[in-house]
């Protein structure tokens, strides 16, 4: 199972330097899980520069996957996830998802840096 991070799917569809990483990963449906949250990060970035019919064609990708919801048993995994490795709630919530489900994480997100079972791709 996998999990890519709203900076993977962000640059999977501005097709940036990054974006054929992630490609293979978001095209294998039968193995990707999309939490919530990475539904809401990737709006609000990508709705401050493209149409709202784009942007929701982009999300109709997104739920192509397995989308997670954002439980109470998941919002305390995440404050504990949050604790300790020092993550944001959005970043410690689908990093805990991912391990839930002992998913890969695939990011560019620095803070993910180091931590186990995730596929880290600095910013080009």
């Amino acid at each position: 199972m996998n999990v890519v991070d709203s900076s993977g799917w962000i640059e999977f569809f501005r097709a940036g330097a990054n974006g054929p990483v992630f490609k293979p990963v978001i095209e294998d449906r039968n193995h990707l899980l999309v939490p919530t949250i990475s539904l809401f990060e990737v709006h609000r970035v990508l709705s401050r520069s493209l149409d709202t019919s784009l942007v929701n064609r982009c999300l109709d990708v997104m739920r192509l996957g397995r989308v997670l919801d954002f439980t109470d048993a998941r919002a305390v995994a995440a404050a504990q996830i949050a604790a300790r490795h020092k993550l944001a709630m959005a970043d410690a919530a689908m990093y805990a998802m991912a391990r839930e489900f002992g998913a890969t994480f695939w990011t560019q997100d620095a803070a993910y840096q180091g931590l186990p079972d995730v596929r880290f791709f600095a910013k080009a």
